[in-house]
């Protein structure tokens, strides 16, 4: 496929940032734009070294319909802005903000994309599933964390993680409603339109340059209470909850992949993860981040389980490596160990961002 422009909205965020930097590195002559509203706190510590590679950098909110009058037409698009907190919206504030920038926003991207054309990578998330569906997984617990029952079989789970056929029904949090909707709405372009979109959705994503929170970017946010030497708490669950980790760098191979299949992907839906082999529960990330951080902090438990949580979340990500001869290279160590170094490396750059957000949640 040729590509000479790309566009990437939520550009100066964690992944958008990773994935303008890996396509600069990879697609020599590609021009990329890179649109944010800089609402995330960190993201404009990303404006130098995306500027230092030749990224131009647009201020704009993805809710605001004028601002894609003055886009190019581009040959890739990645949709990578969002609201990416699960819990947005669930005490009432913040509720125009999460469905503005997770379903208006890929509205007004898919019009743009209708009218102007070019290939749409959309960027969703396991949080699409249904809580009660998650917590309806059997499952056993071992000291370390939950496992899947296999004696008790489950519509769309195997012992690869959650697949095609789990159930789709019920509520699933203001974030997940709205990246499912975006979802839907990216298929209905696809099939009416004749949109050449691919939806990814995707598993928790980590590695250095993430902006960890106490609701969002659950690794980061892991080293920086170790680096920064803050207490912890297990939320529900005993610390035994369980979700795959994917390094940004493996998500990024897999997004220029894509990016460059020569065929159509009009429609498709991939599902992204780390899977079973890079799976892990929060105790045994906390014994991870202490070994490279050299530190140990103190933790509590809760065991109240806030709406959303959900005890389980693996991806088989089977069919999509097959599709594009792709396989994640990075463990779950490698991933933790190189956030703990980068958060590490740069402590004063980072410590009014992260030591701040592990500061505010400390209290």
């Amino acid at each position: 496929m040729d590509l000479r422009k790309c566009l990437i909205t939520g550009g100066c965020g964690f992944v958008g940032s990773s994935l303008a930097l890996h396509l600069r590195q990879n697609l020599s002559g590609l021009r990329i734009i890179a649109l944010d509203n800089f609402y995330r706190r960190g993201a404009r510590l990303n404006i130098p070294r995306l500027q230092a590679a030749g990224i131009e950098i647009r201020e704009g909110d993805v809710r605001d319909e004028r601002i894609w009058q003055d886009l190019p037409p581009c040959d890739l698009v990645i949709d990578a802005a969002a609201e990416p907190s699960v819990m947005a919206g669930s005490t009432g504030s913040g509720v125009e903000y999460v469905v503005g920038t997770n379903l208006v926003g890929t509205l007004n991207l898919l019009e743009w994309c209708r009218i102007r054309g070019g290939r749409l990578i959309f960027l969703s998330s396991s949080r699409v599933y249904p809580v009660g569906a998650l917590r309806a997984i059997p499952l056993r617990e071992t000291a370390d964390r939950l496992e899947l029952d296999s004696t008790r079989p489950f519509s769309g789970v195997s012992e690869y993680g959650i697949g095609r056929g789990f159930p789709m029904e019920g509520a699933r949090t203001l974030y997940g409603a709205t990246k499912y909707a975006s979802e839907v709405m990216v298929g209905e372009y696809a099939e009416q339109f004749g949109l050449d979109a691919v939806i990814d959705r995707c598993s928790v994503l980590a590695g250095p340059w993430q902006m960890g929170r106490t609701d969002q970017g659950i690794v980061a946010l892991w080293a920086a209470r170790h680096v920064f030497q803050r207490p912890l708490s297990y939320l529900g669950y005993g610390g035994r909850q369980v979700r795959d980790i994917l390094h940004i760098q493996d998500f990024a191979d897999l997004i220029l992949r894509q990016a460059r299949h020569p065929i159509s992907l009009t429609g498709h839906l991939y599902l992204i993860g780390g899977g079973r082999d890079r799976a892990i529960g929060l105790r045994e990330l906390t014994r991870l981040c202490a070994q490279d951080s050299g530190n140990a902090v103190p933790i509590s438990e809760d065991p109240v389980v806030r709406p959303g949580d959900a005890p389980w979340i693996v991806l088989d990500s089977r069919a999509t490596e097959e599709a594009f001869g792709w396989h994640p290279r990075y463990s779950v160590a490698d991933t933790v160990r190189d956030t703990v170094r980068w958060i590490a490396s740069n402590r004063s750059l980072l410590a009014e961002v992260l030591d701040h957000e592990v500061k505010e949640a400390s209290k």
